[in-house]
């Protein structure tokens, strides 16, 4: 009895706990080593494999690793050197379709090593709790940085769609006396409507250098213009548009119904359209741009909304449809269906005004569209300009006007609109249109005479712009457009 309860010898009991011991340490050795491996590979890519697996993928994936990081470094210098490179490269497809294919091999290449750096960390050689650990870390680390990568991918083929879709293959041209003059077009998308009949038409005049910018609004109902001198429409009305019903707005649809004087022209309604411009204002149109004004509330959504200084109750509908509601007065932030309607309303208002409160809006978004928004609203904003935006500007030339356009954020920006009672829409004196046009041009570029002194303004407001259709609109013929608005 006394043998079968003797106490284990001392020596026996002391040999298992280091036994013990010795297989725990191994074991967490293992884990560790596992752990490390993986860690290698998410910091520097083919190290796992350089240093216990295959050594011939490890010295590749390093130097591509390295490679991919010395490119981004340079690119990264430039860039806050001249930031023109950033929008020249975002707007290239060759290098957006390159840096796709890049993202996606990267996400598939890299994961692929975490995978194989799990196969070297030896598994089966791990306690269960250790396998499952490295089990779950390696595959959030394969699916994070794949993922990762992939979304990437994904945003980058968005953009490189909307680059495709936005901009055309227009011929690049050089600035006009130290301006570009681009030619804004609005256009409504009911059916057989878009690019028809321009809702609105604005030559934007900017500064090749400073980015100063002024905006010549020109009157939809503007009739006995001339066009162009030797341009197809000057040929066919030489004593200017003087036929019956015939307005600026109609030029567009009187060019798609006589395409064949148009050769091969993708966009002969533009085209005719430009002519016409060009004969107005006597200023040379180097790119046009078209914006879908149904498509224009979805790309407000997208940036979260515009602030504007509504002064009097907008109308939602009339003019054929019933008024459904308003916009009320004071300092709001509108939504997409709000800005819409605030630029194109005319019930209770006129052509005039409404033209006034477009250019407030035109403002409000070069001054509140920031490269942050644009960054946080990416794929929302690009979908949404797609819809709404098409111009003959060459993706080469989009670097240019990004960063003009940034620079025109910090600027005052002026406007001439040729409207009553500065111009007769019905007979135009184009003699004084041409001198209005280059003294609102030199005045912006500070060498031209100051401003025409005129009568103290009332202090009206008509249709929610200030001034009214005898004395004129703040916003139509300023020096400052953030300060009538």
């Amino acid at each position: 009895m006394a043998d079968l309860i003797a106490p284990t010898p001392l020596s026996q009991t002391s040999g298992a706990s280091r036994s013990v011991s010795v297989a725990d340490r191994a074991a967490r050795v293992r884990f560790r080593r596992a752990i490390a491996l993986m860690s290698m590979t998410l910091v520097a890519p083919g190290s796992a494999q350089l240093v216990a697996g295959n050594r011939k993928v490890g010295r590749i994936a390093l130097r591509i690793w390295l490679g991919t990081l010395l490119v981004g470094a340079v690119v990264l210098v430039a860039v806050l050197l001249d930031r023109r490179i950033a929008f020249r490269l975002a707007t290239d497809v060759n290098v957006l379709l390159l840096l796709w294919l890049a993202m996606i091999a990267g996400a598939i290449g890299w994961a692929a090593l975490f995978v194989d750096a799990w196969r070297i960390g030896r598994p089966l050689s791990l306690r269960i709790q250790h396998r499952r650990a490295v089990v779950g870390l390696n595959g959030l680390l394969s699916l994070s940085v794949a993922g990762t990568l992939l979304f990437g991918a994904h945003l980058v083929d968005v953009h490189r769609d909307w680059v495709i879709a936005v901009f055309g293959d227009g011929a690049v041209t050089d600035a006009h006396d130290g301006r570009y003059n681009v030619l804004l077009l609005g256009g409504d998308s009911g059916a057989g409507r878009w690019g028809l009949r321009p809702d609105s038409m604005t030559v934007a005049s900017i500064d090749e250098e400073t980015g100063r910018t002024v905006l010549i609004g020109l009157p939809r109902n503007m009739a006995n213009f001339p066009f162009e001198e030797g341009s197809v429409m000057a040929k066919e009305f030489p004593d200017g548009f003087d036929c019956d019903g015939c307005y600026l707005n109609g030029v567009s649809t009187w060019a798609e119904d006589h395409t064949d004087l148009f050769g091969d022209a993708e966009n002969p309604g533009v085209d005719a359209t430009v002519m016409a411009v060009e004969g107005i204002t006597g200023l040379e149109i180097n790119y046009w741009a078209m914006v879908n004004l149904s498509g224009f509330k979805q790309l407000v959504d997208a940036v979260g909304g515009v602030t504007i200084n509504v002064r009097q109750p907008i109308p939602v509908g009339g003019l054929g449809s019933d008024v459904t509601g308003y916009i009320e007065p004071g300092k709001r932030k509108l939504n997409g269906f709000e800005a819409l309607w605030f630029a194109r309303a005319r019930e209770g208002s006129d052509d005039y005004s409404r033209m006034a409160r477009q250019k407030c809006v035109m403002n409000a978004m070069l001054q509140q569209i920031s490269p942050e928004k644009v960054l946080t609203n990416f794929e929302a904003l690009t979908k949404a300009s797609a819809d709404m935006f098409s111009t003959n500007l060459p993706p080469s030339e989009a670097s240019r006007f990004i960063d003009l356009a940034l620079k025109a954020r910090s600027q005052k920006m002026s406007t001439l609109s040729l409207v009553p009672p500065l111009v007769n829409t019905g007979d135009p004196d184009i003699d004084l249109i041409h001198d209005k046009v280059g003294q609102a041009i030199d005045r912006a570029e500070g060498d031209g005479p100051p401003p025409e002194k005129r009568k103290k303004k009332s202090g009206s407001v008509t249709g929610g712009s200030i001034g009214s259709l005898d004395e004129g609109y703040a916003a139509n013929q300023a020096d400052d457009l953030a300060a009538a608005c």
